[in-house]
């Protein structure tokens, strides 16, 4: 269990890294995976990084990814 939640905290990292440079903040920023340039690995977890109601990743309805910046 130990390794399988170090593999997702740097893959959460990654994809939370990316969607900031690529200005996806908010629901109106938000972006495809395809468009952050997700890995495969990336994109095979990002259904699970942005699960829950405390997840560090949102997803919206149409499937665009973004990370919540709150001021």
């Amino acid at each position: 269990m130990e390794a399988t939640s170090g593999i997702l905290f740097a893959v959460e990292a990654g994809i939370r890294s990316k969607l900031i440079a690529m200005g996806a903040t908010s629901k109106e920023k938000a972006v495809t995976g395809k468009q952050a340039h997700f890995s495969i690995k990336e994109d095979n977890w990002i259904s699970y990084i942005a699960g829950g109601m405390f997840a560090g990743v949102k997803k919206t309805v149409d499937g665009r990814f973004y990370v919540p910046i709150y001021h």
